[in-house]
C-alpha cells in the first residue's frame, strides 16, 4: 500500500423514492482509500454499505457529490465511457457468484475478454492464468455446477482480477459460504492484496473485516466516527 490517493470521494448523497417522498440513503458522505489499501465496510443491515459499494463501482448513480478513480471524475463520463471504464479499470464479486450456467470456468472468466475484442485463444490464455492465481488451474472445464460454492465465488474473484483492475469491489463475497469456505475465498483476497490489488469489500462478519488494512462503519448514511 502506498500514499496514493485512489478513490476520493467528497459529499455524497443517493436516495430513493419512499412512497410521496425520497428515503435518503447517503447523507454526504467523504471517503479517500489509499492504492493497494484493502478497505472493509460494515454497518447494519440498511445502512446503505451495498449503496455506497454501488456508487463507488459506478454501478448506480448518486444524487450528488464527487467521485474521483484515480484522478478520474468518473460522474462526468457518458454511459458509454463508464461502461468501458468498468470494463478495463474496476473488478466485481457479488455474493451470488453471476456465473453462466452454460459456460465452464475458463468460458465464465473470458467473457470481459471478449468483450473487449480479444481473439478466443487470447481469452483463454488469459482465463487460465486468473484462475491459476486463485487455485484453480486443475478446473478450467468444469461447469458452475459441478463446482463447490467456495470454487464457484473463486471464479468470480478470477473473473474481476483477470484484466488487472486498479479496484476490486467485492459486495457480501462470504454470505453464502460456510465458515471454513469463506476464509479460503478471504485467505484468496489477502494473497491478491498483498500483490498490490486495491480491494473495497463489503461484509457483515467482523472477523472477515478484521482481517483488513481498514474498517469503516456505516450509520445513518454516512462514515461513523
Amino acid at each position: 500500500m502506498n500514499e496514493k490517493i485512489i478513490i476520493d470521494v467528497k459529499d455524497l448523497v443517493k436516495s430513493f423514492p419512499s412512497g410521496d417522498t425520497r428515503l435518503v440513503v447517503l447523507k454526504g458522505l467523504d471517503l479517500k482509500v489509499k492504492n493497494g489499501e484493502f478497505l472493509s465496510i460494515i454497518g447494519r443491515s440498511g445502512s446503505g454499505k451495498s449503496t455506497l459499494l454501488y456508487q463507488l463501482g459506478l454501478l448506480d448513480q448518486p444524487d450528488s457529490g464527487l467521485i474521483l478513480i484515480d484522478g478520474v471524475d468518473v460522474l462526468k463520463l457518458s454511459q458509454k465511457q463508464k461502461t468501458d471504464f468498468r470494463l478495463h479499470e474496476l473488478g466485481y464479486v457479488f455474493q451470488d457468484y453471476a456465473l453462466v450456467p452454460d459456460l465452464n470456468a475458463w468460458e465464465n472468466v473470458a467473457v470481459p475478454f471478449l468483450m473487449q475484442g480479444l481473439s478466443k485463444k487470447e481469452a483463454k490464455e488469459k482465463a487460465a492464468q486468473a484462475l491459476a492465481k486463485v487455485g484453480l488451474e486443475g478446473r478450467l472445464d468444469n461447469l458452475p455446477g459441478k463446482l463447490s460454492g467456495g470454487e464457484q465465488q473463486r471464479v468470480s474473484i478470477a473473473r474481476a482480477i483477470a484484466h488487472d483492475p486498479k479496484i476490486l469491489f467485492a459486495d457480501e463475497p462470504t454470505a453464502n459460504l460456510d465458515a471454513e469456505t469463506a476464509k479460503t475465498v478471504l485467505d484468496t483476497f489477502i494473497e491478491l492484496n498483498k500483490s498490490g490489488q486495491t480491494i473495497v469489500m463489503v461484509t457483515h462478519e467482523p472477523e472477515y473485516a478484521a482481517l483488513t488494512h481498514r474498517i469503516i462503519t456505516l450509520t445513518e448514511g454516512n462514515i461513523k466516527t
